[in-house]
């Protein structure tokens, strides 16, 4: 018997009977042969933490565009926050951890530059339109390794696509990085926005407060410990009502404070320019892309528009912006 079928046989023992289990997997696109060392799961957190999409998270914003400042969060580091949550959670679930965090670590790997503003302007411009959370997937799938993929399991692929509010993952795996992103983004983002002075604690509303906490650290721990005691045992993940209220509220104050705040945001359009301009200058010039994206029209029959959504999803906020540079950005006579 090997190592990995060891490990398949103590998550039968040890994890919950609501857990999704390495050995009942739906299997990856391309059949391959097992690892005698490790289980599918643990196997697919390996790959995405290998994978180039994954170290470029660290260039990417996350809320704040190129802040003033080490400390502030970057899409790398909202990514290990919610890796770390989904995982507290899951063990104490006595979920599958291993598929968790291999969830977490991929969530964003199709997210543009410039958070959510790069996004934006991307769904607008293309006739494709764009979501990062099928970038993601598409990431994995297909652009990965010199269009090769990682050919990651069903299960992982699946909590991919379906961390946003409005998926409904297979697994409760999936639902659990689901809530622990919604989580971990207001939670961190409330903490980058009281770093920069955009808000205090005396600003979030006392009725919100009363219910999960007076500061951001009591309100972190105090969803998790909601999400597990209103989850145990059961073959679902959930908030209390009451606090799940609260979250809701949570979200719409830092929406309206944060989010749309227009010192906060101010250089969101020009992010939002500078994406819509690269995107028509590459679309005429397709020929400028990597290789690697170029044979995915001509071999596959891909859409123009999808090879030039798929290059520049994957630019961190710097390269974008020294592309930019270096197209239209005059330079002195040498």
């Amino acid at each position: 018997m090997s190592i990995r079928e060891d490990l398949e046989r103590m998550e039968q023992y040890n994890l919950s009977p609501h857990a999704a289990l390495s050995m009942d997997s739906k299997g990856r696109l391309k059949e391959e042969e097992p690892c005698d060392i490790r289980p599918v799961y643990q196997r697919d957190r390996d790959r995405i933490l290998h994978s180039k999409s994954f170290r470029r998270l660290k260039d990417k914003t996350q809320v704040f565009l190129t802040p003033e400042g080490d400390h502030y969060r970057t899409r790398l580091t909202h990514t290990l926050e919610v890796s770390q949550n989904a995982r507290t959670i899951a063990k104490a679930l006595r979920m599958n951890e291993d598929l968790v965090e291999a969830i977490a670590l991929g969530h964003d790997l199709g997210h543009t530059p410039f958070g959510h503003a790069g996004e934006r302007a991307l769904n607008q411009i293309s006739p494709t339109g764009f979501k990062h959370s099928d970038q993601s997937v598409r990431t994995v799938d297909v652009l990965e390794k010199g269009t090769q993929g990682l050919n990651l399991t069903f299960e992982v692929r699946d909590g991919i696509r379906n961390h946003q509010t409005e998926g409904m993952p297979a697994t409760l795996e999936g639902k659990i990085v689901r809530l622990s992103d919604k989580i971990a983004y207001i939670h961190h983002d409330m903490d980058d926005a009281m770093r920069g002075n955009i808000l205090t604690e005396q600003d979030v509303p006392k009725e919100i407060c009363e219910v999960i906490g007076y500061t951001t650290r009591d309100r972190l721990d105090h969803f998790i410990h909601d999400i597990v005691t209103n989850s145990a045992n059961k073959s679902d993940i959930q908030m209390s009502v009451e606090v799940s209220l609260a979250l809701g509220k949570l979200r719409k104050f830092m929406f309206e404070r944060v989010y749309t705040n227009k010192d906060a945001k101010s250089e969101e359009k020009k992010a939002e320019v500078l994406m819509e301009t690269l995107f028509e200058y590459y679309r005429k010039h397709i020929e400028l892309l990597p290789p690697d994206l170029v044979r995915l029209m001509e071999e596959r029959g891909e859409s123009r528009e999808q090879i030039v959504c798929d290059y520049l999803a994957s630019m961190t906020d710097r390269f974008a912006i020294a592309q930019y540079e270096e197209i239209y950005i005059p330079k002195s006579w040498q």
